[in-house]
């Protein structure tokens, strides 16, 4: 029987790859030559194609769902376990004798797979009906569960009743708090092996567990009297906010700034506060939290400085539950903002994978764009508009627009199938794109497609998958492809700048590595926090990649800001780095080689570093990067410096030499 795909199945099992315990570093596969990305699924582009092009009967997808509690639905909690009664009135036109009713509870983060044959074992699944004559053949299919209807049609109005959890200890629930996580139904109604989803999905929400862990975050820079904000959030294990917490929490951050001695939370607060902080002489401020309870936290570093670089954080790659992630658009939003003190975010729900496709619904696409524009601050809180353009034949690649509308180009669409036309139908407008998981993972980037220099300045070089820069890189991506990672890229010429984000499907833009072994940060050195000038910062590739660690990172060589062009010969290379945890190497890459790493003396605790050494005998078409490890793994990434004859030397006494 051919079953037209749900999907959220395979793509739970594509992410989970990347969430894991970090394994052995991998040894990468040979990339051979080909028109398409070296790891392409091809076989994942067919289905998705014949679904689209699949002739729904009139009775698929027909039908309504309900959740059948006895009273109010019980509080349910992150990784709980729990009970779901569900009743399936059929629709109009019924189910005929040989059609099926799906079941797909949510399929990532440790839901309980439904199954019949063990009522001992979660996820335990019964099914009945009144209809007198109508049999249920239950069939378990991995993520979801088939019901047949034998004996008779199944008629207009008549219900099925499926109790999801009904055995022993129930269906564990999501490890991630969300509103309205659904459970998503499919009917083929006369049985030919096509089916359609329900209009509506029943939704339940998800509540965060026990508080487990305090955050403490800082922006990265500012001038000695500037007031800055401090934000405090309680978390439960998984990165869940949300809780409703009561109490004091101690905050201290040494002579010369000023800031409360505690801070109260209320319930209504749900966990999360904001500080007012002043710094009033030059250094870096680092603020203790602490509670009677015995949570801990340390902020990121604050450098405060006279004329201190202006640095953004962002998280530019994330999903919600509109596609294959956890919660709405207004709570990515929230947590970006609110939680993870981001700076700019923005939502990248899939074109062509979830349920509804995103490219196939118009009001998602709305929602989508409507909350960018309601979260949107100019000077406190940047939202950009964004998709993933997810070909499995070249690679995924997140767009961004620049203002409040803009195109939806699906992979899927023969005008908009390749990065070409990608960029093509993009091109004058302010938008950007950015080549992510490139070097494996779930799937390559196919490079035979020189980035466009406007469209596709910048890459994102890590994420939970891992780093795409080099196989040498601190948690490499799994499954990478030999050739294919973006050091080898600059190799080949292309100027490429360096960002990281979350690809976060957790709900947590920002704070991605807290359930990962990796996450994933954009700092941006941003004339000032509006989509302009995000902008214009990142096309001229002035920002650099963390892989969740704030580190402070700045790097000129030949006077020059990363990600510009310089002058060959022998050039100064100056770099100040202030990391949040102990440093354990800061690095020269020189084209396809580490060409110096200071390493910190085991036993040392080291959490600022500065070089000042000469570049010998720079050649053109070479490129230099920085790379910042922690001893715990996080890590910073500069955007490269580029080699080029055609670079003019600065003028003695200017700015950038000073």
């Amino acid at each position: 029987m051919r079953i037209a795909p749900l999907l959220l199945g395979a793509a739970a099992l594509w992410l989970a790859s990347g969430c894991g315990e970090e394994a052995p570093r991998p040894r990468p596969a040979r990339a051979p030559a080909s028109d398409s990305s070296p790891n392409a699924r091809p076989e994942i582009v067919e289905t998705l194609r014949a679904d689209r092009a699949a002739v729904r009967h009139p009775s698929d997808g027909g039908g309504r769902a309900r959740f059948a509690w006895e009273g109010e639905p019980p509080p349910l909690r992150a990784g709980e376990l729990a009970r779901f009664p569900l009743v399936y009135e059929a629709g109009p036109l019924g189910i005929a004798e040989g059609g099926w009713l799906f079941l797909q509870v949510p399929p990532q983060w440790g839901w309980s797979a439904p199954q019949t044959h063990d009522p001992r074992a979660p996820g335990f699944t019964e099914i009945a009906s009144d209809a007198e004559g109508v049999q249920l053949e239950p069939r378990e299919l991995g993520e979801e569960l088939g019901i047949r209807v034998a004996g008779r049609s199944l008629a207009a109005g008549e219900t099925l009743r499926i109790t999801y959890g009904a055995g022993e200890i129930g269906a564990r629930v999501d490890r991630f708090a969300e509103r309205g996580s659904r459970f998503h139904l499919a009917v083929d109604g006369d049985g030919d092996g096509v089916r359609a989803f329900l209009g509506d999905a029943p939704e339940v929400d998800i509540g965060p567990g026990a508080p487990a862990l305090l955050i403490a975050t800082l922006p990265s820079a500012a001038r000695p009297g500037e007031v800055v904000t401090l934000r405090l959030a309680f978390l439960d294990r998984a990165g869940n906010a949300g809780i409703p917490v009561e109490g004091e929490v101690a905050l201290s951050a040494g002579p010369g700034v000023e800031l409360a001695a505690s801070a109260r939370f209320a319930r209504a607060d749900a966990g999360v506060r904001a500080v007012a902080l002043v710094a009033r002489e030059p250094g870096v401020v680092r603020v203790r939290a602490t509670t009677e309870g015995g949570l801990e936290a340390e902020s990121n570093p604050l450098l405060v400085a006279p004329e201190p670089p202006r640095i953004l954080w962002g998280d530019l790659h994330g999903h919600s539950n509109l596609s294959d992630g956890t919660g709405t658009p207004d709570d990515y939003y929230r947590y970006a903002r609110d939680v993870a003190g981001l700076d700019v975010a923005a939502l990248t729900d899939h074109d062509h994978w979830g349920v509804p496709f995103l490219d196939e619904s118009p009001a998602l696409w709305r929602e989508i764009r409507e909350a960018a524009a309601r979260f949107h601050a100019p000077g406190r809180f940047v939202t950009l508009l964004g998709f993933e353009w997810t070909s499995w034949l070249h690679g995924h690649r997140h767009v961004l627009h620049f203002e409040d509308d803009g195109p939806l180009l699906s992979s899927l669409d023969a005008a908009s199938d390749d990065p070409a036309e990608l960029w093509a139908a993009l091109r004058g407008r302010p938008a950007l794109t950015f080549a992510h998981h490139s070097a494996g993972g779930p799937v390559a980037t196919n490079w035979a497609f020189a980035p466009d220099p406007v469209l596709e300045p910048v890459t994102e070089v890590v994420s939970v998958h891992g780093s795409s820069e080099a196989l040498d890189a601190p948690i490499p991506i799994h499954a990478p492809v030999a050739g294919n990672f973006v050091r080898d890229v600059l190799a080949r010429g292309w100027r490429l700048g360096f960002i990281g984000s979350g690809d976060s499907h957790d709900g947590h833009p920002g704070l991605a590595q807290l359930a990962s072994p990796s996450g994933g940060l954009a700092a941006i050195f941003a004339a000032a926090p509006t989509r302009e000038a995000v902008l214009a910062a990142l096309r001229a590739r002035r920002c650099y990649a963390t892989n969740g660690p704030r580190i402070v990172l700045e790097a000129t060589l030949a006077g020059r800001p990363m990600g510009e062009r310089v002058p060959p010969g022998d050039q100064p290379l100056r770099v100040r780095v202030i990391a949040p945890g102990a440093l354990e190497r800061v690095e020269v890459i020189r084209g396809a080689d580490v060409a110096f790493s200071a390493r910190v003396p085991p036993g040392e605790e080291q959490r600022e570093a500065a070089l000042d050494e000469p570049l010998r005998e720079l050649r053109p078409g070479e490129f230099v990067y920085l790379r910042a490890v922690q001893r715990d793994g996080g890590a910073a990434w500069s955007s490269p410096f580029f080699v080029d004859a055609e670079a003019a030397p600065l003028a003695r006494g200017s700015h950038e030499e000073r």
